[in-house]
């Protein structure tokens, strides 16, 4: 994806006089393309675009400019080199330490993945860490002190990198924003929910589904726990969750064909998955549905599934999507009958695994790579449906995910909150008090307007069929989600705030580690090129890794405060400049 330009704000000085000067001066000439094709305005629903493929990918990962090759014994063919190795892994997951990239290098890309569908979560879980610290007391029934906190914990720190990198892509499909965690114990109930992803992100997609359908942070959410049957005095099933959980969460808006593309009347127009009936039908079946045991003085029922009360269950027989629900099934029935009717659609294994591939890989995916994501989703090639690991193996070993595109549509622009856990992950941040204290960074004005589960809305941060106004890929119908977040203030406000976290990190709690790094302070082009590698998988091109060199070089190492200058720059330039923030 290519950009435009757009001068940054003036960096601070908190990288020392000489430091500053010349990260600035480098800032405003690298970081300026930040602004890639961005417009204000539009907007789309999740149905994806129906033309406008991705170009072929052709330069190969290990081709890639000062990637170095590791020799092992395996054909020349299925070498990985550590570029290869760096790229892959800022896919998977959020960072790419040396010892990872080792690994993958030694063992290949399949091989990393299976270690990571080994690694169970982390026993302390996100409910159980809120707990433990004390956010989940009386003192904050109705607050939200502890939950940005727990998120960060684990985004931060799991070792489960590819795991935690779902459940972030997951919380954007499956959204619950934060302000609409309304009522008791939302910390609890928001920590519950992320947990809830985890525990099903390596599993069945219908387990997954039952898991969103039935937790408590959804139901809250789009208002199905507490929806009732028609009453004479008025009352109507709400009818929030069964709209969204259709347009959004499984199966769109438009019928599609395998490869995502919309299947179409014979008037050329694409044919609606549903219709307002199958909303109301729908919303009939999520009746009756509450807390299993609600209490003020304890949250841990947030951590169980809802319970169907028949009395509120609206009976009688449905139809949905075509599929009989009979009026002899209960609340559960009903619900079980209506999940396995979406699940089953067949426009799921094409929604859900477009999505996964914008997430993951890029943002305008050609509908061969859809199609065979689709393929791996009804048929793990054991009869299985909906296997999550095959999906996301599927996702990632495609060959337009390992090979480098070149065309104008190529790769996606990284997600604002997908950058600050990169520099965390990479650069070994902790936590001196364990609490980690970065708060809310959705301000658009000086932080990173974007900040894990506080989406404005059910619809994401960014929709996934958006399309850029007013700019090249607007006119080229190329699908950008993360350029929805992208603007002049957004951007100044990035690199503003990153200039901030990369020196200081935040307050005097979270710290970065740049031992690795300042062992490589005199030499400014070994420092520039190894921060390159971890942060882009040496995606820079020659010209703009010596633009960062040359200003790093102006920073001179006379001090343990100019060396870790000059680490500061390095890492700032290449974090604001295009060619990191598209991720290809």
């Amino acid at each position: 994806m290519e950009t435009n330009q757009i001068a940054p704000a003036p960096l601070e000085e908190n990288v020392g006089e000489e430091g500053s000067r010349a990260a600035s001066l480098a800032a405003a000439a690298i970081a300026s393309a930040a602004l890639a094709a961005c417009g204000g305005g539009g907007g789309d629903d999740a149905s994806p675009a129906s033309a406008a493929p991705a170009g072929a990918a052709s330069s190969a990962d290990a081709g890639a400019a000062g990637s170095g090759t590791v020799t092992e014994s395996r054909p020349a063919a299925t070498l990985i080199t550590l570029a290869a190795a760096a790229r892959f892994l800022g896919q998977a997951g959020f960072a790419a330490s040396m010892a990872d990239i080792a690994i993958v290098v030694k063992g290949g890309y399949a091989a990393w993945l299976d270690r990571q569908f080994a690694i169970d979560p982390d026993p302390v879980s996100n409910y159980q860490w809120v707990v433990d610290k004390g956010y989940a007391t009386t003192a904050n029934l109705f607050g939200w002190s502890g939950l940005d906190n727990v998120l960060w914990r684990s985004l931060l720190t799991g070792p489960d990198h590819l795991r935690q990198r779902i459940v972030l892509a997951l919380s954007e499909i499956f959204v619950i924003g934060l302000p609409g965690i309304n009522g008791a114990w939302p910390v609890p109930t928001g920590a519950a929910y992320v947990d809830m992803l985890s525990a099903n992100a390596f599993g069945s997609f219908r387990s997954l589904l039952e898991g969103v359908a039935l937790s408590c942070g959804m139901g809250v959410y789009l208002n199905m726990l507490g929806s009732r049957k028609a009453s004479a005095a008025g009352n109507q099933p709400d009818e929030n969750f069964a709209r969204e959980v259709m347009q959004l969460m499984t199966i769109g808006l438009v019928k599609l064909n395998l490869d995502g593309t919309p299947v179409l009347d014979a008037a050329g127009n694409p044919i609606p998955t549903y219709t307002q009936t199958d909303i109301t039908n729908l919303a009939g079946v999520f009746t009756g549905w509450t807390y299993d045991g609600q209490s003020s003085t304890d949250p841990s029922y947030v951590l169980k599934p809802m319970v169907n009360q028949p009395a509120y269950f609206s009976s009688g027989a449905k139809k949905v999507l075509d599929v009989n629900v009979p009026a002899s099934a209960d609340g559960p029935k009903a619900m079980q009958i209506a999940l396995d009717t979406l699940a089953n659609h067949p426009n799921v294994g094409p929604f859900i695994g477009r999505q996964l591939i914008q997430r993951l890989v890029c943002s305008n995916p050609s509908p061969a790579y859809v199609k065979r994501v689709a393929l791996a989703f009804n048929d793990n090639g054991a009869g299985q449906r909906g296997d999550m690991k095959a999906v996301i193996r599927a996702v990632l070993l495609d060959d337009e995910a390992r090979n480098i595109g070149t065309t104008p549509d190529a790769g996606r622009l990284r997600e604002p909150v997908v950058r600050l856990l990169q520099w965390g992950r990479t650069f070994k941040a902790a936590s001196s008090t364990g609490l980690w204290t970065i708060g809310d960074t959705s301000s658009p004005a000086n932080r990173l307007a974007q900040s894990p589960l506080r989406s404005g809305s059910v619809f994401n941060f960014f929709r996934p069929g958006y399309v850029p106004p007013n700019s090249e890929l607007g006119t080229s119908g190329v699908t950008a989600p993360e350029f929805q977040l992208c603007n002049e203030s957004s951007v100044a406000a990035y690199i503003n705030f990153m200039q901030s976290v990369i020196a200081n990190g935040f307050g005097t709690d979270v710290k970065p580690d740049y031992t690795d790094e300042l062992a490589l302070a005199g030499d400014s082009a070994a420092l520039v090129n190894h921060v390159a590698l971890l942060l882009s998988g040496s995606t820079l091109s020659a010209a703009t890794v010596a633009a960062i060199t040359n200003a790093v070089e102006t920073i001179k190492p006379s001090s343990d405060a100019a060396k870790l200058n000059r680490v500061c720059a390095a890492v700032l330039m290449v974090m604001a400049c295009p060619e990191y923030l598209v991720q290809k």
